[in-house]
């Protein structure tokens, strides 16, 4: 934006200095504190705002629709703060709903109707993640009330309002965009009802009213987002939000006027801010309003001992191209059952995206950091490798080895032992039995005994004390006849 300093020739002489020795008296001289303003200085008459043939930002940027709560914002709002709204609970609150497009823009809208849903939201993020819970406890409190409701009676232009006994902090409803539409709404939740009840006086917790406006799609459903918007409110006890206001004005009146200037001026009015769609996307899957890619796998001699997709789980990492399915799979199997719900959007990516501080805030401080713990985890070292290789050596053409014969001739002999590693957690020959099953390709029922070939040839049967008391990284030779594994230490 360029500023054009105009001034005609007589202003430029009269401002001239004649007397150059007194133009040098105030050097040296300090600036008090509250000199001057930069905001009175381009307020000055002789800044005047260059023509511009471009579009200003606000114009590039106008949003089709514009909502405009009719109640104040508070004067203690700092000037680079979101405004913030107090709201007496139970009282009716006007909501104007204003065709804001450009000439031209969303031509589609004429003549027709669009839906827009009211809700009120958690404000802090920490709350947002725990909404079912924190609506559920405040449902379990006070059954059979509503958290927001629509006034009927003194709504204008609006048609087939809805609320949903599922929905307590939802409602909605159609509107003409070319009719005056104003819907007036009930928050009947207040502030302090969702913070840690200690000693009284606690400060209440921030609230969001959000609406959100939607056009009819091909199918005759009200699907295609068009634009949502919000602003921060807080709610009080019947006529709180009136003492809390004239509070905030008091305080403001006994700053002083530099002081005054860090903050914004009260509004009677509430223009709500335009909302992102990923931030309207959060909203939507947070509230629960209506709502593969496998994880790590590998076979079961795997480092990670992942058997199949299906045993995913225990104590295993989260893969971040886990699908929102295999995400719950991952919750249940590693005891967080309690929280599936409250993720029930989240995909693999998502949970490996939240901080310790968030899933401490989340979940509490125990059930968090085990959370945290769990996604951030390395897979754990096998306690025991073994190496296992059927009796039949393969041949390979691609893998020769070179040796010497007895009498020193050089020989060229193709045959390779090729062998399978193992890892064993459990210790167990059960554990052993099964993922040496899987290498020589054999059903599980169809091995009747396994045994270790001893000194002099005999036959040990397997056990669990003897897999306990393998060495580590032992090889063997298996040999199988008739159902029976013999295990040759090699």
């Amino acid at each position: 934006m360029a500023w054009v300093l105009k001034m005609d020739d007589a202003t430029i002489e009269s401002g001239l200095v004649h007397d150059f020795d007194a133009s040098l008296s105030g050097i040296g001289q300090e600036l008090g504190a509250g000199a001057y303003s930069m905001s009175d200085v381009l307020a000055l008459p002789i800044f005047k705002q260059e023509d511009s043939s471009l579009p200003s930002e606000n114009e590039t940027k106008n949003p089709p629709f514009q909502y405009v709560l009719c109640a104040a914002t508070s004067p203690a709002v700092k000037l680079h703060d979101e405004t913030l709204t107090y709201l007496n609970q139970g009282q009716s609150y006007e909501v104007r709903m204003l065709d804001n497009r450009k000439p031209g823009e969303l031509p589609e809208l004429n003549n027709k109707m669009v839906k827009s849903i009211v809700r009120v939201v958690f404000h802090d993020r920490r709350l947002q993640y725990t909404e079912h819970q924190q609506l559920e406890g405040w449902k379990w409190n006070r059954p059979g009330d509503r958290l927001l409701d629509i006034d009927i009676p003194m709504s204008v232009g609006i048609v087939e309002p809805k609320t949903n006994p599922s929905q307590l902090n939802a409602a909605e409803f159609l509107w003409d965009i070319n009719k005056r539409a104003s819907v007036f709404v009930q928050v009947h939740c207040i502030s302090t009802e969702f913070t840690p009840r200690k000693h009284g006086g606690e400060k209440g917790v921030p609230f969001r009213i959000q609406i959100d406006t939607f056009a009819q799609g091909d199918s005759g459903e009200y699907t295609e987002h068009l634009h949502s918007a919000s602003c921060q409110i807080k709610v009080f006890k019947p006529k709180g939000a009136d003492r809390k206001q004239k509070t905030d004005r008091e305080k403001m009146e006994k700053r002083t006027a530099q002081e005054k200037e860090k903050y914004q001026p009260s509004y009677d009015t509430t223009i709500l801010s335009e909302v992102s769609v990923l931030a309207f996307l959060s909203v939507v899957g947070l509230s629960s309003l209506s709502k593969c890619c496998p994880l790590c796998s590998s076979d079961s001699s795997s480092p990670n001992h992942q058997a199949d997709p299906a045993s995913h789980g225990n104590s295993e990492q989260l893969s971040p191209t886990a699908s929102i399915q295999d995400a719950q799979k991952w919750l249940l199997k590693n005891r967080f059952s309690s929280y599936t719900r409250l993720f029930s959007h989240f995909s693999g990516s998502d949970l490996l995206k939240l901080t310790r501080d968030d899933l401490v805030q989340i979940c509490g401080p125990a059930d968090g950091i085990r959370l945290f713990n769990a996604l951030k985890s390395r897979s754990v070292r096998p306690r025991l490798t073994v190496y296992v290789c059927q009796e039949s050596p393969s041949e390979s053409p691609l893998l020769e080895r070179r040796g010497n014969n007895e009498n020193g001739e050089h020989t060229n002999p193709s045959s390779l032992y090729v062998y399978h590693a193992l890892y064993l957690e459990e210790l167990t020959a059960a554990e052993l039995i099964r993922k040496m099953a899987c290498v020589c390709s054999l059903p599980l029922g169809k091995i009747n005994q396994v045994y270790r070939q001893g000194p002099t040839g005999i036959h040990i049967l397997l056990s669990d004390q003897m897999v306990y008391n393998l060495p580590d990284e032992s090889c063997f030779l298996i040999s199988t006849l008739k159902g029976q594994f013999i295990m040759t230490q090699h």
